[in-house]
């Protein structure tokens, strides 16, 4: 029954939402997937996968986005988060791989895009 409340509540709000809205409500129930699992000692290996690869099949669909030539973002802003999407694959692959990569630069680079937390600034 639960289940077919959900189905109901995620036509509707396919119906009224804005694609923005849609892609901001996704990244933020990924990031908090992270977020949890970051906050594990020993989060289970599937659910740590499973939130890992959420979050890279996200970031895969926006740079398909950003690569059609409807895309309207202006090319340096296209540029700059294909830039980040090539980076998010890069940590995941090294997660996936050896465990290597970081986690909390994926949730900061999607907490950032929330604007949910400043912009990180290079040292140098």
């Amino acid at each position: 029954m639960q289940n077919l409340a959900h189905q109901a509540y995620g036509n509707v709000q396919a119906r009224t939402a804005s694609e923005k809205e849609i892609e901001q409500a996704l990244m933020a129930e990924i990031t908090a997937a992270l977020e949890e699992i970051a906050s594990q000692e020993k989060p289970e290996l599937s659910e740590w996968y499973d939130a890992i690869n959420r979050n890279l099949q996200m970031w895969t669909i926006f740079t398909t986005d950003l690569l059609n030539n409807n895309n309207p973002y202006p090319n340096e802003l296209k540029a700059q988060l294909l830039y980040l999407a090539e980076f998010v694959r890069q940590q995941s692959r090294a997660l996936f791989s050896n465990g290597a990569g970081d986690l909390n630069e994926l949730i900061a680079i999607n907490k950032i895009l929330l604007g949910t937390q400043p912009p990180l600034t290079e040292v140098g």
